[in-house]
């Protein structure tokens, strides 16, 4: 990546110190940054340290004359090839969504030419709010890309997404936008649909049925078609995992709501269904505990009703049904037996099959059947990021050569 440089603007924020490490990760990987510095941001982190390891100086004024002479801030803005803003504060975000320039930082980002990344960080009830997201939504419409931020602990001790995204992650996506359409392009301007991870039904306020699907693969498979360039909405169950760089995150919980999710972002032209959705739910769920019945073994029926088929729902649809619909069958015997079974009852155009009976939910690697119609491919045993490359790259050939089982 040598010879690229980005315009970092620092906003305020308990997150902007973390721009020290983001700075030092593109420097190592031959990136050059050129910083912005707002108001607020110097509150929490120095000119002086930024500069130090930026290796240029530091810009905070837009009335600065001798700024102004030696870097217009029209130069400014269009001398790197990516404006990365980060943190971008509920403030910086709403400036640039509403085009107001009251500052250095906002005018650079009205006055650039060159693609713009927003890394959030604020508050998560901040990010939640209703301005916030319509901020959000109108710079993705705009051609702005918005991280989706971290989720967990906050600096003002509450709890949820709002966290800056961790700056390998940020760095990552630096990098997929430098690259450029020319090696990540192939999947540009084609949407697409993944659901990962497993779905909790509600027993009880405390109680839930699920299963051991740790998201991995689905995640894996997220990230490897953003990085082709595809706009990628992933619909994800409860995981412990980080939203992959480029990727929006749709979170459920239930069966119900993913099939929602799912719903709400059609049309698309590609679907993958990695999720473990149950198959069943509780048909009631108890208002407060379920207890023991004085002690006594007397056991707990259970009645289940069938959740949606999401996979079929999506594959059978008459109207806008994405080009290429892929599922996965997590299988214990007779795989391909199975797989080719799914691939007829469900109505899709490719299924992708493994065995679970070891330790593929939750490990690190995956050992697959890709089935299409009369076809079977095997692939070997390789890392689940492995998996999600080929994957991706044979979903990219399907929309290109007739002859890889495509979607025409």
């Amino acid at each position: 990546m040598s010879g690229k440089r980005i315009l970092l603007i620092v906003g305020g924020g308990i997150a902007a110190y973390k721009s020290l490490e983001l700075i030092r990760l593109l420097a190592k990987d031959g990136i050059a940054a050129r910083v912005i510095l707002t108001k607020a941001g110097a509150e929490f982190v120095t000119p002086l340290s930024l500069g130090s390891l930026s290796g240029d100086r530091v810009y905070q004024d837009l009335f600065n004359l001798t700024d102004e002479a030696e870097m217009g801030h029209i130069e400014l803005s269009r001398s790197a090839d990516l404006v990365v803003v980060s943190p971008a504060t509920a403030d910086l975000m709403a400036k640039a969504a509403n085009g107001l320039a009251n500052d250095l930082a906002s005018t650079a980002l009205l006055a650039t030419d060159k693609p713009v990344l927003m890394a959030p960080a604020m508050n998560v009830r901040m990010w939640g709010h209703a301005a916030t997201k319509r901020n959000v939504a109108q710079l993705r419409a705009d051609g702005v890309t918005v991280m989706e931020p971290d989720e967990g602990a906050m600096a003002c001790g509450e709890f949820g997404p709002g966290r800056l995204p961790e700056p390998q992650r940020i760095f990552e996506q630096i990098k997929t936008m430098l690259e450029g359409p020319a090696e990540y392009g192939r999947l540009s301007g084609f949407r697409a649909i993944v659901t990962a991870g497993p779905t909790r039904e509600p027993m009880d306020p405390v109680r839930f049925l699920s299963n051991h699907s740790s998201g991995k693969q689905g995640y894996a498979i997220a990230e490897a078609l953003a990085k082709l360039g595809a706009d990628v909405r992933l619909v994800t169950g409860p995981t412990q995992l980080p939203i992959p760089a480029g990727v929006t995150a749709v979170k459920v919980e239930t069966a119900l709501e993913m099939h929602k999710a799912v719903q709400a972002g059609l049309p698309a032209d590609i679907f993958v269904g990695v999720a473990a959705v149950a198959d069943w739910r509780p048909a009631t769920r108890a208002t407060g505990k379920l207890k023991l019945k004085g002690g006594k073994d007397d056991g707990v029926t259970l009645k289940l009703v069938e959740n949606p088929d999401i996979l079929k729902s999506v594959a059978t649809r008459k109207k806008d049904r994405p080009r290429l619909v892929v599922g996965f069958a997590a299988e214990t015997s007779d795989v391909e037996k199975h797989a080719k079974a799914k691939l007829t009852r469900k109505g899709c155009d490719w299924v992708v099959a493994n065995d679970v009976s070891g330790d593929v939910m939750g490990g690190a690697e995956n050992e697959i059947l890709l089935v299409s119609k009369g076809k079977v491919e095997r692939w070997p045993r390789m890392g689940k990021a492995d998996v999600a490359q080929k994957l991706a790259e044979r979903i990219a050939g399907a929309f290109y050569d007739p002859e890889s089982g495509a979607a025409e």
